[in-house]
């Protein structure tokens, strides 16, 4: 059974060395989404959701949300981030979220993409919860990670 990288011998919880380990380049790419009822979905295509602009809105909080990972993900360290995209697009039945991050250094950005696609589908939950009271996030998932 493989050892769980976070914790000491005794099971303590302990952030990862990384300090040794070479830097290289490093991407992850997340997605996620939110149902919404037809009402919502067409007042967000009309830019008439009260709060404002919620696509725009949804991608700022990704990005914002992806350069504080360390602050809200206890044993995730603090990296430098090269690049965040986060796209927004009206579905159907909600609003879908993509949110990929890019970096050089000694360990993953998953979280990263996956804390960026989370705090977008919050944002959109928090601009929408006025119009909408049965809204449902799901499916947040990593798609890709890459090291070079």
């Amino acid at each position: 059974m493989k050892k769980l990288s976070h914790t000491d011998n005794q099971g303590r919880a302990r952030m990862v060395d990384v300090g040794g380990k070479p830097d290289s380049d490093r991407t992850a790419r997340a997605v996620g989404s939110i149902k919404l009822s037809p009402t919502t979905v067409a007042l967000i295509e009309k830019n008439e959701i009260e709060k404002g602009d919620v696509l725009t809105v949804a991608e700022i909080a990704g990005v914002q949300a992806a350069k504080k990972t360390s602050d809200l993900v206890p044993m995730c360290h603090n990296i430098t981030l090269d690049k965040i995209t986060v796209t927004a697009v009206i579905e159907k039945n909600g609003v879908s979220i993509e949110c990929g991050v890019k970096c050089k250094g000694k360990t993953g950005v998953e979280m990263e993409a996956l804390t960026g696609v989370s705090v977008a589908l919050l944002a959109v939950y928090d601009m929408c919860k006025a119009v909408d009271k049965e809204m449902i996030i799901s499916n947040i998932h990593l798609v890709e990670k890459t090291k070079k």
